[in-house]
């Protein structure tokens, strides 16, 4: 080609065809630094060189992969003349590709044929130029010589999409393409070539058509990410891996159109050396190539990488570049260093949570991380830890404070030893420098304090009884501020029974009353005082301290019965009283008790008797047999163990009442006296006022309803009727078998009051509850005596059918007829004018209460 060489390009297609064309062969080269052969046979040079006669010639070796049986076949190389413009106008030849012949029958035998063909794949580069349509191959069947063929080729590409890439002319079987073909879109096309007659039958059996489309170099490597972000730590050493950037080229991978190679175009900054890192050119790898990362000067690299085809190669390789971007991440590899080498401050004395010093370092490291965070220890000068350090999280300063409070009068100034560390070791090989070491000088500030008093509470002990203006003890205050002169004064604060004075000056404490241990202000023997020391100080300070007197006991209270109420029955049995003593005092001024009787008045002793149970507790008992009913004062004598003993003579209280059998009292009544309180008073007085008005007013109805009885009793002539007139009675409710009447519960029609006359609640006490009365028959106004019978037959009928009778046991209601009844007295039967005409033999049938009457008037003579 140019200039008499050979340049890197495909050369020509080798084939071994035999009888079998399933064996597969394998290709080699006699040079294969300058020419190589692939699987498909297609030669080509793989480098650049001038053509001579050493290049012109070598050997192609071909090598069945089954039999291992080989073959070769020499090449020679010449140039190719120049273009002219006769050989353009002239065709270029094209390969003929000849159907194989059919077996056949011919007079009863068969003709033997060659076998098929193996046709080798048409290679057909892409992104070809045309011109278009372009011939690749002529199909042909002998056959066309004695008949009329139609040729056609079928597949993708032909007739199935991609359709019309592939055409066949149907008459000379010229096989054309129609544009240029892209290898990364198809790499290969199968297609099938038919042979039929004008009826369209088949005169050939079809051939299979095999077009490789070769791979150009004509697409770049394109980077999957533009741009690259990867970290590295500072002071990395050589070698250390950084990230990897990757590229990709569609081209043909196994072929040198895709094989890519990476490299390094710049590195920005430069510094401290140009080429700080290297890339592996076939994986993308970065790496670390020299030392001197260090994030404090160079925080971040940026690379430009290139990706170039060709494995690489400068002049015929296409490339692509990315950015690369490394941050150097940051490592511990500057200690805090402190702004100065002391710090001043100072604090009132006795202040707590104070600051005292604001400590400032200086870190070169990344702000707000681990490596930059500032820790402060305090190494020496406050063996007491009175301070603490706290790291301000915003500046990283040091905040020394107080934590325990520092006396003034103790120590004046404080001299601290400080360190700071980061919150991270530092990295291996880097020490602390001396800047990492301070001292805080802290002066301590005298402020006026407290006065106390010592010790606080103060005890002391003191019998009670004491008089009023005895000294009792010196209760001062001292002043802890030693450096100023100041004065002390006393008050008093609480003083609760208000038995104490204190001198303002010397603190001398005094009585004014008489202590009494028994007082409600005494808790546990204990009486408590608080009194006020104040200094002249600016601002002035006070302190309190508290006397507490522990009051021991003397024998200054007599002991007391207790209860002083109690009950007992008129005779000695069943019961007794028990009895103790009360006594305000304690050991030894109480128990044990001497309990007895005076021996006046005399009845005393005659009628009651104590007995000691124990040293506590007495038992008080009648001496007589019999004692009346009433409340009765007992005195009783009660000694205490106390030196001297103190007595006391106490009344007793005894209500003497009638007993059961159990010994409990049944009165009503209780003791009335200076023991009720007024309460009880009071409701006494109630009961009684309204049990007054109750009688009252069951007076004042009485008197009602009698007069309503005599203006009754005027209305009735007593003459005109002597016989009982009954309207009704109540229900016997006993039945046939209740037969004991008493007609004294008869009374007068006249004289019935119905119930709605009646008060509400004034009933007695054997009436039947309110209720619809019964319909019992009205006696009949016949002259005849016996129709009385028949009433009351008739009203036993009506009361044993009346469900609301009461069972015939109970007792019999029937209403009052009052006085003046005008029926007079049954006596007056035995002198009636037509008392002979009368028979009262009826009255033996009405029960055993009439039967006087039935003797009385119908016995005859007796």
């Amino acid at each position: 080609k140019s200039l008499g060489g050979i340049e890197i390009c495909r050369l020509f297609t080798l084939k071994f065809s035999n009888c079998n064309g399933k064996r597969k062969v394998q290709y080699e080269s006699s040079e294969p630094a300058d020419f190589k052969v692939d699987e498909d046979g297609m030669v080509y040079a793989v480098r650049s060189f001038p053509l001579s006669s050493e290049h012109a010639k070598f050997l192609i070796y071909a090598q069945d992969k089954e039999t291992q049986e080989k073959w070769q076949v020499a090449v020679k190389l010449s140039l190719k003349p120049a273009l002219t413009e006769e050989s353009v106008k002239e065709p270029p030849e094209v390969e003929e590709i000849v159907f194989p012949r059919q077996f056949s029958k011919h007079s009863g035998h068969l003709q033997r044929q060659k076998r098929d063909w193996v046709i080798p794949p048409i290679n057909l580069p892409e992104n070809s130029r045309g011109p278009f349509p372009q011939e690749l191959v002529r199909i042909r069947s002998d056959r066309d010589k004695n008949l009329s063929l139609r040729y056609s080729v079928t597949g993708p590409g032909a007739d199935q999409p991609p359709t019309g890439i592939f055409i066949i002319n149907p008459i000379s079987g010229q096989l054309s393409v129609t544009k240029p073909l892209d290898r990364e879109q198809i790499a290969r096309f199968h297609l099938r070539a038919h042979a039929v007659d004008i009826n369209g039958n088949q005169v050939e059996n079809p051939i299979d058509i095999v077009i490789n489309v070769i791979d150009m170099n004509d697409n770049r490597p394109e980077f999957l990410h533009q741009v690259w972000n990867g970290t590295v730590p500072e002071g990395s050493k050589p070698g250390t891996y950084v990230m990897t950037v990757t590229a990709i080229d569609a081209d043909d991978p196994n072929a040198l159109n895709g094989m890519l190679r990476y490299r390094i175009l710049s590195q920005a900054p430069s510094t401290p050396s140009p080429n700080m890192f290297t890339i592996n050119n076939e994986t993308g790898d970065i790496i670390t190539v020299a030392a001197g990362l260090d994030r404090e000067k160079v925080q971040q690299y940026t690379l430009i990488i290139q990706a170039t085809d060709m494995e690489g190669n400068p002049t015929y390789g296409l490339s692509n570049t990315a950015t690369a971007i490394i941050t150097v991440t940051d490592v511990n590899d500057n200690p805090p260093e402190f702004t100065a080498m002391t710090f001043y401050g100072e604090v009132p004395e006795n202040r707590v949570d104070v600051i005292v010093a604001n400590l400032t370092v200086t870190d070169k490291d990344q702000p707000h991380t681990p490596a930059w965070n500032a820790v402060y220890r305090i190494s020496g000068g406050d063996p007491t830890g009175r301070f603490a350090i706290q790291t301000d999280p915003n500046s990283n300063d040091g905040l020394v404070t107080v934590v325990k409070p520092i006396d003034f009068e103790t120590n004046r100034m404080f001299v601290l030893t400080v360190a700071a560390e980061n919150q991270v070791p530092l990295a291996k090989g880097i020490q602390h420098p001396p800047q990492s070491t301070a001292t805080v000088s802290v002066t301590v500030i005298d402020v006026n304090e407290n006065p106390y008093f010592a010790p606080n509470p103060k005890i002391i002990r003191q019998e009670e009884g004491l008089h009023a203006g005895t000294m009792l003890t010196t209760f001062t205050a001292q002043d802890p501020d030693r450096y100023m002169q100041q004065n002390i004064r006393y008050t008093k604060l609480s003083d609760p029974a208000n038995w104490l004075k204190i001198d303002p000056v010397n603190g001398q404490i005094t009585t004014i009353a008489v202590l009494d241990r028994e007082s409600p202000n005494v808790k546990n023997n204990i009486y408590n005082a608080t009194f006020l020391a104040s200094d002249n100080g600016i601002p002035p300070m006070s302190g309190t301290g508290t006397l507490q007197i522990y009051l021991l006991d003397i024998n200054d209270n007599a002991p007391q019965v207790l209860p002083q109420e109690a009950e007992t029955c008129e005779t000695p049995d069943p019961n007794s009283i028990n009895i103790t003593a009360l006594d305000y005092d304690i050991d030894p001024n109480a128990g044990p008790f001497a309990f007895d009787l005076p021996l006046s008045p005399v009845t005393i002793k005659r009628n009651w008797t104590i007995t000691r149970l124990n040293g506590d507790f007495a038992q008080l008992n009648l001496k007589i047999k019999f004692l009346e009913a009433g409340i009765y004062e007992v005195p009783i004598i009660i000694t205490d163990s106390g030196n001297p003993p103190k007595s006391n003579i106490s009344i007793l209280r005894v209500k003497v009442c009638q007993c059961d059998s159990n010994g409990d009292c049944t009165d009503v009544d209780r003791i009335v006296g200076a023991g009720l309180g007024t309460g009880a008073i009071i409701a006494i007085l109630l009961c009684i006022i309204i049990l007054l008005i109750l009688v009252l007013m069951f007076v004042v109805w009485m008197k009602r309803r009698d007069k309503e009885r005599q203006a009754k009793q005027l209305l009735i002539d007593p003459e005109d009727d002597v016989r009982d007139n009954i309207l009704k009675y109540d229900e016997e409710g006993g039945g046939e078998e209740d037969q004991d009447y008493d007609l004294s519960q008869l009374q007068q029609p006249d004289t019935v009051e119905p119930d709605a006359i009646k008060p509400v609640g004034i009933r007695r006490m054997d009436e039947r509850p309110i209720h619809a009365e019964p319909q019992y028959p009205v006696r009949s106004a016949a002259p005849h005596p016996g129709d009385i019978g028949d009433f009351i037959n008739e009203g036993l009928k009506a009361a044993d059918n009346d469900p609301t009778a009461p069972p015939y046991d109970s007792l019999l209601v029937f209403d009052y007829e009052g006085s003046g009844s005008t029926a007079g007295s049954l006596s007056s039967l035995n002198s009636s004018s037509s008392g002979g005409e009368q028979d009262y033999d009826y009255l033996n049938d009405w029960g055993p209460r009439f039967k006087k009457l039935a003797d009385m008037y119908g016995g005859g003579d007796d």
